[in-house]
């Protein structure tokens, strides 16, 4: 199941249905079950909190995933900064919408196992944030 929340800032995601739904067939897709995701939209000084307490990052960031993935079963919390969304719809010149959702899936594939350390990694994970997200209309 997936639960949204909001943290230190106003925003009200309005598509909490169609985007569980598109989560659910993700991870379907990747041979994996949807457990218990919590998606916490946030501020970039909300989000730079959790970076420092958690993992003694001193740096603004999109989104941090926390993994509570067990077998098969995808479980986590992924903290949105709406803030850097917006920062970064803008800068590479798409809709906030586009953004938000392809840092949600982005997300979930870290839960499913992907990483980005790598520029094969990043390469791998943009094929899959490009492919689900064509899929998501179809939903």
């Amino acid at each position: 199941m997936v639960s949204y929340y909001t943290e230190d800032t106003s925003f009200a995601f309005k598509e909490k249905r169609l985007t569980s739904r598109w989560l659910k067939f993700v991870a379907e897709s990747e041979a994996k079950r949807l457990g218990d995701v919590a998606v916490i939209f946030c501020s970039d000084n909300y989000i730079l909190d959790v970076n420092i307490k958690y993992l003694q990052h001193d740096y603004y960031t999109d989104i941090i995933t926390f993994d509570y993935c067990e077998g098969n079963r995808l479980s986590g919390d992924l903290f949105i900064s709406i803030d850097s969304v917006r920062e970064n719809a803008s800068f590479y010149g798409t809709e906030f919408a586009d953004e938000l959702n392809r840092v949600i899936v982005h997300g979930l594939l870290h839960l499913i196992g992907y990483d980005d350390h790598s520029e094969a990694d990043i390469a791998v994970m943009r094929a899959k944030e490009n492919y689900y997200l064509s899929q998501r209309g179809l939903i």
